[in-house]
């Protein structure tokens, strides 16, 4: 199972990038309620939206990468390793968005992480 590890980690990180890329289209978008009234204009924007596009693209390619790794290795192996992109993510939006990453949560993040680390030497 651990010759799947980089699929599997190309998904992870693909997953990562969409996050991101949907942070940052959502920024210029801005904040806006959910109403009907909204559903049009809004959705006009998310549509015109490059790096929303980008986003929802690189979802699209982790669901076919994850489908992939679903058919080759246990669920119970692959799926805790999605956590490797909690601490992608949050690193990433700390550089990128000068989002708070406290000691706490970083901790949090860690852990984890070691418990992924664990589970792929069961493997």
């Amino acid at each position: 199972m651990t010759r799947y590890i980089p699929l599997i980690l190309t998904g992870v990180l693909l997953n990562s990038v969409a996050q991101l890329c949907l942070k940052q289209g959502m920024q210029t978008i801005g904040y806006f309620d959910f109403s009907l009234r909204n559903l049009l204009p809004v959705g006009i924007k998310i549509a015109l939206n490059p790096v929303l596009l980008l986003g929802m693209a690189c979802y699209g390619v982790s669901i076919v990468i994850w489908l992939m790794v679903l058919s080759r290795v246990d669920v119970s192996y692959a799926y805790p390793m999605l956590s490797v992109g909690y601490l992608v993510t949050a690193l990433a939006g700390k550089i990128l968005f000068g989002e708070l990453v406290g000691l706490t949560r970083l901790s949090g993040i860690l852990l984890i992480c070691l418990g992924v680390i664990l589970i792929t030497r069961s493997g």
